[in-house]
């Protein structure tokens, strides 16, 4: 159920609207369901319509008129509020209506329940699926009533009443979403053609150049290149910058002028001061050393984006919520990194995603460093030859949206979850289009008969929960094919199986078999261990297959750094 609050000063016009049968075609049968006492004249029952409705006005406007004479009237002394049923929900009857209008009324602070000198008001149906409720918010003391909040305090109360009546829950948000375009910007959308409003086109400009920036003053010189977008930086007396505005070339107003938004029209997030903070905690990449392979972003994005699923579930809300902002950047700047044909639902997941990044839990950004690091690492290197790299990563990702669906609901982030389940299928398509050549190409470089006899033991023996449905799934052949390759540059499969299996658990992968293939590739590309080191794990009785001998990886370095790995090869 859903409530709509207004103000006015017109009670005489409102009555009439909500009595108007004649150009309001929906008003079929207006009649009044409750008021504030139970005998307020009704003028959808009367013999005389006309000579009602003035009765009607002239009792809800009494207190107006007594406060007016003492000058302590408001200006505004109208309260209006629709309540609209969902269109699965059964008809309601006038009885519960009336129920519903006075816990309302009593919720918002126009009549408490118990007061007697609460504000005098009538509830209107004039069709089977909702009321409107019209008061006057001068009280019987001649003070005005306290309604602060009433939005929200409306629709905690009808949040209630969905439940207890049986009624469809409406998903429900927590006033950290970006604002929404308005009719009048959506008409105007229309007649130009533009599928986004201006206020949504610039604000998925702002957020890609935020994904892509290292600082703020890289932030701006982004937007100011951007073909199409005008900005304008406000500065402080000093000379720092304050703030900026954009605006989209072509959209203006009625003098022709260009229409500006601020970062925080936009979206909460975009203010000038929160994108400061959210790039300072940027890991900045260690430079190129001498002798040394420089690591590739795209398996240290992905690693970063694997333990996301474990920070939100063993982490507190404030680093959680960080990883969530950060993840979010990450499928800001992907559709830069795609091929073309997966650009549209990589946008499409962005652009769901976005409301999922934010909630009232305030995010501590320097727990997500490393992420923020190498993604900006990876818009700077040029795209990759293939989309295994871009499997590989979006593998990873599906696993965090589920995560972030499950931390949302644990919270009763309502508008978060319904965006990300919304991300979920858009991020889906996306990786079941990007990994099928390169799983397909190795899938046709599948070992022999024997070979792969054996890697279905090491298979069962890593990971025995999920061994039969790896073994039966078609994408058997291109993580056995994973494994010859890794083996063929010095690594064990067994133990690169079972490093891959506790790297992240797989309980909540589609396909199991896929996500081991991605894993160990990755782990595959790290150099193979040396002789030297094979012969010391052979001597060393500390050792065993399931504690692997190239121990300069992930699980002997702090978590915001990643070892080098090698180039990936296009196959």
């Amino acid at each position: 159920m859903i409530a709509k609050i207004s103000g006015g000063k017109d009670t005489a016009g409102l009555i009439r609207y909500l009595f108007d049968t004649k150009k309001a075609k929906d008003h079929t049968d207006p009649h009044l369901v409750a008021s504030w006492d139970g005998f307020a004249p009704d003028p959808g029952r009367a013999d005389d319509f006309d000579a009602t409705k003035r009765l009607l006005v002239a009792d809800l406007d009494l207190h107006v008129k007594q406060a007016r004479r003492l000058g302590r009237a408001p200006e505004k002394h109208v309260w209006h509020c629709s309540l609209r049923a969902a269109k699965t929900d059964r008809t309601l009857s006038d009885e519960e209506w009336a129920a519903i209008a006075r816990r309302v009324v009593a919720a918002t602070g126009i009549a408490p329940e118990g007061d007697p000198d609460g504000c005098r008001w009538v509830a209107v149906r004039h069709a089977p699926d909702h009321i409107h409720i019209a008061a006057t918010k001068v009280r019987g003391d001649l003070g005005t009533a306290r309604h602060w909040n009433d939005y929200l305090t409306a629709d905690k109360e009808l949040a209630a009443i969905e439940k207890e009546y049986g009624l469809f829950q409406v998903v429900r948000g927590d006033r950290t979403a970006a604002k929404r375009p308005t009719r009048a910007e959506q008409e105007k959308a229309r007649r130009a053609g533009q599928q986004h409003t201006a206020r949504e086109r610039l604000r998925t400009t702002v957020r890609t150049a935020v994904a892509a920036a290292t600082s703020t003053e890289e932030f701006v010189r982004l937007l100011e290149h951007t073909d199409g977008v005008l900005v304008d930086v406000k500065h402080f007396p000093s000379g720092d910058v304050r703030g900026y505005t954009v605006a989209l070339e072509g959209d203006a107003n009625g003098k022709k002028e260009p229409i500006w938004y601020s970062g925080s029209e936009l979206s909460p997030d975009l203010s000038f001061p929160k994108i400061r903070k959210r790039l300072e905690a940027t890991e900045p990449q260690p430079p190129d050393r001498a002798g040394h392979r420089r690591a590739n972003p795209w398996h240290q994005a992905t690693a970063a984006t694997e333990r996301i699923p474990h920070r939100l579930g063993h982490g507190d809300d404030a680093a959680a919520q960080a990883h969530l902002a950060a993840f979010g950047e990450t499928l800001d700047a992907l559709p830069l990194l795609a091929p073309q044909d997966l650009r549209p639902q990589l946008r499409q997941a962005a652009e769901a995603f976005e409301r999922a990044t934010r909630s009232r839990i305030q995010a501590e950004h320097q727990h997500a460093r490393a992420l923020r690091g190498a993604v900006r690492a990876m818009v700077r290197e040029p795209a990759p030859r293939d989309s295994a790299l871009l499997a590989m990563f979006l593998d990873a990702a599906v696993l965090v949206v589920i995560a972030a669906t499950r931390w949302h609901q644990l919270r009763h982030h309502d508008q978060q979850v319904a965006a990300a389940r919304q991300t979920l299928v858009h991020l889906q398509a996306a990786y079941d289009q990007a990994a099928a050549e390169p799983l397909a190409a190795l899938a046709a470089r599948t070992p022999p008969a024997a070979t792969v006899q054996r890697y279905a033991q090491d298979v069962r023996e890593a990971v025995p929960a999920y061994a039969e449905q790896i073994l039966t799934e078609p994408a058997w052949d291109a993580l056995a094919a994973t494994l010859a390759a890794a083996e063929a540059t010095g690594h064990d499969p067994g133990e690169l199986l079972q490093r891959a299996a506790e790297q992240r658990p797989l309980a909540d992968a589609k396909s199991p078999a896929k996500t081991l293939t991605w894993r160990i590739q990755r782990l595959g590309h790290r150099n193979a261990p040396s002789p030297k080191a094979r012969a010391a794990q052979a001597r060393s009785p500390h050792l065993s297959r399931t504690q692997p001998f190239a121990r300069s990886t992930a699980e002997t370095i702090p978590a915001h750094t990643t070892p080098p790995s090698r180039p990936h090869r296009s196959r």
